[in-house]
């Protein structure tokens, strides 16, 4: 138990590295809370300091999500050997710490991102195929409609979708439903724009003041 404590811990605060805070500060001399969308996410950053920054915050973004479900519990694993029992439940609860420090970062005050790419990091380390199938969902949304906020939502309600379609188990599939709802959940003022027709459609760089 108190392994499975310390691997959580581990994996929220992987997850809670705040790299387009980071990127922001050091690249734009900005806070990105305070520009933009103030999201702490890839697509603010695209749109305040440029798309390269924005792709490179989205890739680490990603990459936690990833090494919260396959670096963390391969260490784990040779540190204490039976921590492994039961391997898909620690590799959800691993996943999900890691998107939960993403979206509630303690090093900033418990706001960050929406979790879209710390999501496809895990999605990457727990089922490349679902993985894959609701990237090709995103860009076909995206490349419709040139909404970013509608692409990931899309992505995301496509989940439990692609687990009941893929064979998954009860538990995984569980797992997707919950990434849905916290996906759609934290997208909740991109919908209040989209109705409102203020949505912004295409990323586009903004020079900061």
């Amino acid at each position: 138990m108190i392994a499975v404590i310390l691997a959580v811990i581990c994996a929220y605060l992987v997850g809670a590295i705040p790299f387009a805070y980071i990127f922001g500060k050091l690249i734009g001399g900005i806070d990105v809370r305070e520009h933009g969308s103030g999201n702490v996410g890839a697509t603010n950053i695209a749109r305040t300091i440029g798309k390269g920054p924005g792709v490179a915050v989205f890739v680490l973004d990603l990459l936690k999500g990833t090494v919260a479900v396959t670096l963390i519990p391969a260490i784990f694993g040779r540190v204490f050997p039976g921590f492994m029992e039961g391997r898909q439940y620690a590799l959800i609860l691993l996943g999900g710490a890691a998107i939960a420090g993403h979206i509630w970062t303690v090093f900033l005050n418990f706001k960050g991102g929406k979790g879209v790419s710390t999501t496809a990091g895990v999605m990457v380390g727990l089922d490349p195929v679902i993985f894959v199938c609701a990237m090709v969902i995103w860009a076909v949304v995206f490349f419709v409609w040139k909404y970013v906020s509608v692409a990931s939502i899309a992505a995301a309600v496509a989940l439990p979708l692609l687990a009941v379609l893929t064979g998954k188990d009860f538990s995984f599939t569980l797992f997707c439903a919950v990434l849905c709802m916290v996906g759609v959940y934290a997208h909740r003022g991109n919908i209040k724009r989209l109705i409102n027709g203020t949505e912004t459609r295409i990323v586009k760089a903004e020079k900061s003041q």
